[in-house]
């Protein structure tokens, strides 16, 4: 634990950039992933319904 005041090695926070690039990184692989459950869902519900 470190003093307050003390500056740290800066592991507990990112810069921006690298922020930004891991939201981009989650909504590339998230939007299709959802997208892809969503009509798994609408078909497998047609499927077992008249």
């Amino acid at each position: 634990m470190t003093p307050a005041g003390t500056p740290t090695d800066g592991a507990d926070t990112a810069p921006p950039r690298r922020t930004a690039l891991a939201v981009t990184s989650w909504l590339w692989v998230g939007l299709p992933l959802v997208y892809g459950l969503y009509e798994l869902i609408s078909k497998a519900t047609q499927l077992f319904t008249d």
